[in-house]
């Protein structure tokens, strides 16, 4: 087993944002090689890592039981890495409890911590009804984290110590996702992108720190996905929220992609930390166009349609700059897309008609190193793919 290192983005950022509420982020964000992808919206700019890292992923290893220890809730939804010392330590990661412990769907209202080893034991980091129905916990530089309720319809900041802090509703019904979006530029503010279940909308909450304290600005940047309209597990909506960026000078040349699980699709937003206004960019019926307020600044593409994808909702991003989707249809099968759209190779975890895999997390910081992380439902528990 290996222990995950912060990068120098997260010690800046941890300085630049000691107070609470910067943000959060569902899965790794790129430590070494993010500038090698070629970003939708940038053509050509930096090549594509054709290098499947999936099919070295042989090994699976189950770290630990996710199941409460203190309520017994279960259904391990959304995976996130701890970066940072803080309360938390560096390497831990956090889960997500969708399920009460009768089983109910949408009734889970805790987030548990495990260590990144064989025979990890969970440990709660926060029960709250703010949470119910637990599918994101998104966390920043600083430990703050950020869990999302499918059926409490907040996003919910919780410190370091596992302190209820502050929730938000607003433009939120029913997120089912969320992440961590932060370039790295000195006192920028620091973004959280939630998608939403029932409006098929995706919301930026921005954070920045003035006087007077915190300031949060709620905006619905996106509007369009599809939604099935669906409960508890079975529901489907813009989801597996991935955000990698790449520095050139004061520049950020930021990408956000979104898992559309109803129309079997990965969109990519081009320039994302210029989403500013509501309704920014609408996805036009079938999920495949879109229409930009402001094509020049941000839009979105499609990176790709259809089979393989079979109602994927989790996502990860690889250090490489490319991803592994998660379908909950046909076999639990995992999808591995280069940024143009490039399938690499999939690979199947359950072969049962049960959807299983509903968060996975990518670590490393190259090729050669990377593992992937996913929560098994079926057993409570959570897995590493390791090389």
């Amino acid at each position: 087993m290996r222990v995950y290192e912060t990068g120098a983005l997260a010690l800046i950022a941890g300085l630049l944002f000691a107070s609470a509420g910067c943000g959060g982020n569902t899965a790794a964000v790129p430590s070494g090689t993010a500038s090698q992808f070629s970003a939708p919206g940038m053509p050509g700019r930096f090549p594509s890592d054709t290098t499947s890292i999936l099919k070295k992923l042989t090994k699976d290893v189950e770290i630990g039981s996710t199941v409460d220890p203190k309520n017994g809730d279960m259904g391990p939804r959304a995976v996130t890495l701890v970066r940072s010392t803080f309360g938390l330590k560096a390497g831990q990661l956090l889960v997500c409890n969708f399920e009460n412990s009768s089983g109910a769907p949408g009734k889970g209202t805790t987030i548990e911590v495990l260590n990144p080893k064989e025979n990890s034991k969970a440990k709660s980091f926060v029960q709250s009804d703010a949470i119910q129905g637990c599918d994101g916990d998104a966390i920043t530089a600083t430990n703050q984290v950020y869990g999302t309720g499918l059926l409490s319809g907040l996003a919910t900041h919780f410190d370091q110590a596992g302190t209820l802090k502050k929730s938000y509703n607003a433009h939120l019904q029913a997120p089912f996702a969320d992440a961590d979006a932060f370039c790295g530029e000195p006192y920028a503010p620091e973004d959280v992108y939630v998608s939403d279940a029932k409006s098929g909308a995706v919301v930026k909450l921005s954070f920045v720190i003035a006087s007077g304290g915190e300031k949060v600005k709620s905006t619905e940047v996106i509007s369009g996905f599809g939604v099935n309209k669906a409960s508890g597990w079975s529901a489907l909506g813009p989801s597996g929220i991935q955000y990698n960026s790449h520095r050139t000078g004061s520049l950020c040349n930021d990408t956000l992609y979104i898992v559309d699980g109803v129309d079997n699709t990965v969109v990519s937003v081009s320039n994302a930390s210029n989403l500013l206004a509501t309704d920014e960019i609408v996805v036009q019926p079938g999920g495949k166009k879109f229409k930009c307020a402001h094509p020049k600044d941000t839009c979105a593409t499609l990176v790709y349609s259809g089979s393989p994808l079979n109602a994927p909702v989790a996502s990860a991003l690889l250090p490489n700059g490319n991803l592994i989707v998660a379908n909950t249809k046909g076999g639990n099968k995992l999808v591995e897309l280069t940024p143009d759209g490039k399938v690499l190779a999939t690979k199947t975890i359950d072969s049962s008609g049960t959807a299983h895999v509903f968060g996975i997390l990518a670590t490393g910081t190259s090729d050669s190193d990377t593992a992937l992380f996913y929560t098994d439902t079926g057993t409570n528990t959570l897995h590493e793919l390791e090389q």
